[in-house]
């Protein structure tokens, strides 16, 4: 048996799906000391896997059947035709983890045994750097233990929170989709930067470790970011004077909405 995180150990972990967020999870769990087994239909992908992690990878219902943790992570469309797939095979005390956005635990749940743990979590691609934020849901079956267990192989990856389903809608908005906002938002740095006279690949430098490091403030001082705003907004200066900018062209309104867009279509999303 494989020694896992924290008071939990993984004999096998199969992971369905080898793209981007699904290898950012497997060089976590790798990383880890876990066991793991690929199933990703693209056979020059899966061969790339293999080299690069040392895994195995195989067929979907085989690994399915030999796993104590299964972690769907294909695109939501998919979702209904892998769990058909391995629901026959998999074994009654299988964890099921799905990072598929929009996909609630009653939909596999649906599709599995009766009585089967599932677990849905909404992963960011930053954990492709092993600095994502992951928020877990407990399906009706799943025990306290079984989201702890979930939490923990997660964690491989960047920070872990758990909230009930219903709040999934409104993670996604912030959490789920936050990082392309800043993306976003270091964009219009860089294109305003070049546009007030700055070397591109200067303005690049300056407004990708500019957002790094109050990123690292927000997080090593705890200290609210009004508080570390009002910190640098000297009256009558320069950052007040851009403050104002963004004051007047409606910057916290947009935010508000952008989120409340994500939302929306998230919920939409586990509609269909």
């Amino acid at each position: 048996m494989t020694e896992g995180l924290g008071d939990f150990d993984v004999t096998a972990v199969t992971l369905i799906g080898g793209g981007k967020m699904g290898e950012a999870l497997l060089a976590g769990l790798v990383d880890a000391g876990h066991s793991v087994v690929v199933c990703e239909a693209d056979e020059l992908r899966a061969a790339s896997l293999r080299k690069k992690y040392s895994v195995s990878t195989g067929d979907v219902r085989n690994a399915a059947a030999n796993a104590d943790v299964v972690i769907i992570a294909v695109k939501p469309a998919m979702v209904r035709d892998v769990v058909s797939e391995i629901a026959d095979v998999l074994a009654p005390s299988s964890l099921v983890i799905s990072v598929a956005a929009g996909i609630t635990t009653a939909t596999i749940e649906a599709g599995l045994a009766p009585g089967a743990p599932v677990v849905r979590a909404m992963p960011n691609t930053p954990a492709l750097v092993g600095q994502g934020m992951t928020v877990v849901s407990a399906g009706s079956s799943c025990t306290p233990d079984q989201l702890a267990q979930a939490s923990e192989l997660l964690a491989s990856v960047g920070e872990v929170a758990s909230v009930p389903e219903s709040d999934q809608d409104a993670v996604t908005a912030l959490s789920g989709s936050g990082p392309a906002y800043l993306f976003f938002v270091v964009e219009a740095m860089i294109d305003a930067g070049t546009a007030i006279g700055l070397d591109p690949a200067i303005a690049r430098e300056l407004a990708v470790q500019t957002v790094y490091g109050a990123a690292s403030m927000l997080r090593e001082t705890g200290e609210d970011p009004a508080d570390l705003r009002a910190n640098v907004t000297s009256a009558g200066g320069t950052t007040a004077a851009a403050i104002a900018e963004l004051e007047a062209h409606a910057v916290r309104t947009a935010f508000a909405a952008a989120l409340t867009a994500a939302r929306v279509r998230s919920a939409e999303l586990s509609a269909e």
